[in-house]
């Protein structure tokens, strides 16, 4: 289990991450990217991975990790149900957004 205040700080530990406003819900960035949102009234947070990422940790515990239901979640976008994961798992679940979100403007990639 992971407090909503514990999942905050913990995106918030990646370099140059900055925490703004994004419709209502605090999203989280870096390089003016997010990597990660907080659904605060829903216990959860959304991270950003890449498909096949997003099946690994999927598959690993399908009430924890699991695809956002539109077409946003066919592209990664993974909700995690803050009530039930490991501490462990999310932070390895936001390394992984984070450093995609690092890859791709160090590429150049928009």
């Amino acid at each position: 289990m992971v407090e909503l205040e514990a999942a905050r700080q913990l995106a918030l530990s990646f370099p140059g991450t900055v925490e703004k406003d994004h419709f209502g819900i605090p999203s989280f960035r870096a390089n003016d990217r997010i990597f990660a949102t907080l659904w605060i009234h829903h216990n959860r947070m959304m991270v950003k991975l890449s498909p096949i990422d997003q099946s690994v940790f999927h598959s690993f515990d399908r009430s924890v990790f699991y695809p956002v239901p539109n077409k946003w979640g066919l592209s990664g976008a993974t909700f995690v149900e803050l009530a039930s994961v490991r501490p462990e798992m999310l932070e390895d679940a936001l390394n992984l957004s984070y450093q995609a979100v690092m890859d791709r403007k160090k590429s150049g990639r928009q």
